[in-house]
């Protein structure tokens, strides 16, 4: 998204009649990915869903298994790592008001469950989650400070980087490569599931549930 706003759903503002959410492919995203959101480039991607207005896409989102194994395993277990799976791209076309919570809301219905998902807010971009907030996320604090390896110019991601070039390679060449504080991100979950599993999963969770930020702008 390229502003992120306060949003609660509010069905006077939205009607269902004009709106709807299904799945879609990994092409019908890529004008949303490559072209609008900030990131510039695709995730791993198991599972994308569309909002339609009408017949036109005016939104996506997409869902994959995270690039870090010990994340999966740190939210709830070993044995839930395999539940885990990342809402890594939101995007829409205007933002209108109510337009994502709906998104996240109708998708997190069609998900495959049980699923545990994980989610960010980059502070970077001034986003806090209010689209998690207003679909009843949990929220468990900030990423841990790390540091990552970028290359000047370049949206390629830390870890692939580091796949491509030795270490040597980066230190030796200031002029490509930069190592920078990776940006804190707020993390958020949501348990997918029927009453029985959320009630189990709930006091698996790992990290501490905390109260939702404010942006403090």
């Amino acid at each position: 998204m390229q502003q992120e706003l306060a949003i609660t759903i509010d069905s006077t503002n939205i009607s269902n009649t004009d709106y709807s959410v299904r799945r879609i492919s990994r092409d019908q995203t890529e004008k949303y990915i490559l072209e609008i959101h900030y990131a510039k480039r695709y995730p791993q991607m198991k599972y994308a869903f569309g909002l339609f207005k009408d017949a036109l896409l005016v939104g996506i989102v997409s869902y994959g298994i995270p690039a870090s194994r010990s994340l999966c395993k740190g939210i709830a277990g070993e044995e839930q790592a395999g539940d885990v799976l990342e809402l890594n791209r939101l995007c829409l076309l205007n933002n209108l008001k109510n337009e994502a919570s709906m998104l996240v809301s109708c998708s997190l219905k069609q998900l495959p469950k049980p699923k545990i998902i994980v989610s960010y807010a980059d502070s970077s971009q001034n986003h806090v989650g209010y689209v998690y907030q207003a679909t009843n996320f949990i929220y468990t604090g900030l990423s841990d400070k790390h540091k990552e390896w970028r290359m000047v110019d370049s949206n390629v991601h830390s870890k692939n980087i580091c796949k491509m070039y030795t270490l040597e390679e980066r230190k030796n060449n200031p002029d490509k490569f930069i190592h920078i504080d990776r940006p804190r991100k707020h993390r958020y979950l949501y348990i997918c599931g029927d009453k029985r599993y959320k009630k189990k999963m709930l006091p698996k969770i790992k990290y501490g549930i905390q109260p939702y930020p404010k942006c403090n702008n």
